[in-house]
């Protein structure tokens, strides 16, 4: 989510720094929403817990409000995700009451809003996607939306939303198949296959728990195909 670099720099001010080590929770799923974290540094998988299993919605990178739905909705209602980190990340914790009053401050309610409903609708696209594209766009579409920066220096955080890679720069997905299952609805086996077959054509390499594109123009292409297995 991206805001000026004048209000990042008021929102570090008024919060406290705190690293989180890889693996760790950093928000949990139904926990009150108490505070918001700023992402210096690392990526995150937000995660949403159903009765029939988790579902992995996004990955985040530096410049991300974490948190700051649940502490602009409605406050007896839990966090409405899991947030964990994927690399070791820095960030700064800042209060729920303390956040609303410099939203309120800088006028940035409608901004935020706009942006959450970006995200609404893009989970939306993307369940509408799972239940009618075949697997190999699904797992091209879902490896493009996934790609995240990696770590950056803590003394150089995104000040705004963070952008796209570069065309022709190598992406870490830092996912396994598992989870790349989870978050297209095929079993690992299904995903297995098709990151198989972007291997032969040179657009990933993988190894355990860990996937990078090389070739991500011609992913992009590959995702936006529709057309069976990639």
């Amino acid at each position: 989510m991206g805001v000026s670099a004048q209000m990042w720099e008021q929102l570090l001010a008024a919060g406290v720094g705190r690293r989180f080590r890889r693996g760790e929770v950093m928000l949990r799923q139904g926990d009150p929403p108490s505070h918001v974290l700023l992402l210096m540094s690392g990526r995150v998988k937000v995660v949403l817990a159903l009765p029939s299993g988790e579902i992995l919605l996004a990955v985040r990178g530096p410049g991300e409000l974490l948190g700051d739905i649940g502490v602009l909705g409605d406050q007896d209602e839990g966090r409405s995700a899991t947030v964990i980190a994927i690399d070791p990340c820095v960030t700064s914790v800042l209060p729920a009451a303390r956040f609303r009053a410099l939203v309120r401050s800088a006028g940035l309610g409608d901004e935020l809003l706009r942006s959450a409903m970006r995200r609404l609708r893009e989970g939306e696209k993307w369940r509408a996607e799972t239940a009618v594209l075949p697997a190999g766009p699904r797992v091209a579409r879902a490896l493009v939306r996934l790609a995240a920066p990696g770590p950056t220096p803590k003394t150089a955080p995104r000040l705004t939303a963070t952008p796209g890679p570069a065309a022709g720069e190598p992406v870490e997905v830092a996912l396994g198949q598992a989870e790349i299952g989870q978050a297209v609805g095929l079993s690992r086996g299904v995903v297995a296959a098709e990151l198989s077959r972007l291997r032969e054509q040179g657009v990933v390499v993988t190894s355990r728990g860990r996937i990078v594109i090389t070739d991500l123009p011609r992913l992009r292409a590959l995702a936006e195909s529709g057309h069976g297995s990639v």
